[in-house]
């Protein structure tokens, strides 16, 4: 009986003492308006500048793309953006924040649908899909952005 109390309190002690998490195995490069301004912005905006028309005095101007070359490009910039949000639901970027990690889903979401539009090489899909992708990049501006900076940067010390 006694190596049973003893066995019980050497188990309960060891469960106590748990090891601290080990060290992320990546580093942070970026602080998040950086992360903004110079990889998700350039990406959706090449999006968006393939899609759609532009209508002038001289007539209308389709900016779809027109070779396999600039449908290339897109799908590479919907893949980016895929990918860059799958980064923002790292835990330096979106700090146990639920609504921070659905709208980083939505945006891995809509650049998958964007890069499919790409990839179809459907001009009208693509105005579409960008429009989705807005949708989500203002659903972001309206909760953490605030006169040009990120309000949770102030607000939490968060990114």
């Amino acid at each position: 009986m006694r190596r049973c109390g003893l066995a019980l309190v050497v188990a309960l002690s060891v469960l106590g003492c748990e090891a601290p998490p080990p060290p992320a195995p990546y580093e942070q490069a970026t602080e998040i308006a950086e992360f903004m301004a110079w990889l998700l912005e350039p990406a959706a905006d090449a999006i968006w500048d393939s899609a759609g028309q532009v209508i002038t005095e001289a007539g209308v101007e389709e900016l779809a793309p027109t070779t396999d070359e600039g449908w290339d490009a897109v799908r590479n910039q919907a893949a980016l953006v895929s990918e860059l949000g799958n980064l923002l639901m790292m835990p330096h970027f979106a700090q146990e924040r639920p609504d921070w990690v659905e709208i980083s889903r939505g945006m891995v979401r809509a650049g998958a649908r964007v890069q499919r539009a790409a990839e179809a090489q459907d001009a009208q899909a693509l105005f579409k899909e960008g429009g989705l992708l807005y949708q989500v990049c203002v659903s972001c501006h309206q909760i953490y952005w605030r006169e040009g900076r990120f309000a949770a940067t102030q607000a939490e010390g968060a990114p």
